[in-house]
């Protein structure tokens, strides 16, 4: 019987339910990952939930990185943050493959296997929409001096935002407010980042922006206007370089 270990879908919980998975020595037709919240249950599968730790978490990725490559563990760690309901069992058939191969660091080439494949899809889809908010990404000054962005992208992005911002604003307090999934990175000046989720944030302060944010604001938004040339405008051009879904948090585009 075919055993599908049911998960979170989070960085830890798909790599423990890998960790489990990887445990049993089983082949890629006797198991199977599943995120809860989006299990379809199938006929003669037994249904194992997993728990979820930060040692089996660091067990698989050192597993990952010692046997198929930092490469490759990139891949797998962009695919986990991927939107797609059957990610956890791309990333275990694909390490399932590697398994197989005398030379595991290689398993990346290996597109005709269909797991490899999507794992490599995803991960380029996510890297896609994380370097796109990278300019995108719009920060406003708070009445209480932080910078602060919301951001609502299909994938969980936010540990590949985060070092990019801390390397460029590393004196400054901002944070990052991912709306899709309720989380936040909020880097303190001078410190390191930090991932929380949005149950576990004090909000005692005012997401007010400045009166000098707001001043500018107004500026931007009029110099915008004033160097569109409205004969000129294409539409269709605009969509290419600035899709629809990214308009919403950018402040060119709020009324």
């Amino acid at each position: 019987m075919k055993t599908v270990y049911v998960c979170s879908d989070t960085v830890t919980g798909i790599f423990s339910g890998i960790y489990d998975a990887w445990k049993t020595g089983r082949g890629e037709a006797d198991c199977a990952i599943a995120l809860r919240g989006m299990l379809e249950q199938q006929l003669f599968c037994d249904y194992v939930e997993v728990e979820e730790t930060e040692h089996k978490a660091i067990a698989v990725e050192n597993l990952i990185k010692k046997h198929l490559g930092r490469q490759a563990y990139w891949d797998i760690y962009h695919a986990v943050l991927a939107a797609d309901k059957d990610k956890g069992d791309a990333i275990l058939g694909t390490m399932l493959a590697a398994r197989t191969l005398p030379d595991s660091t290689r398993i990346m080439e290996h597109l005709s296997h269909p797991k490899v494949e999507k794992v490599f899809e995803l991960s380029r889809t996510v890297g896609g929409e994380a370097h796109a908010l990278k300019g995108f990404l719009r920060f406003q000054e708070l009445k209480n001096g932080v910078l602060y962005a919301q951001i609502t992208p299909k994938s969980q992005v936010l540990t590949c935002l985060a070092p990019h911002f801390a390397n460029r604003l590393p004196l400054e307090n901002w944070m990052i407010h991912d709306k899709s999934h309720d989380m936040f990175v909020v880097h303190e000046a001078k410190k390191k980042w930090i991932l929380i989720w949005d149950d576990m944030l004090d909000r005692k302060g005012s997401l007010e922006v400045s009166e000098k944010e707001a001043r500018y604001s107004r500026l931007w938004k009029d110099f915008c206007k004033t160097i569109a040339i409205e004969s000129r405008t294409n539409r269709r051009c605009q969509l290419q370089h600035l899709p629809l879904r990214f308009r919403p948090n950018m402040v060119e585009f709020t009324n």
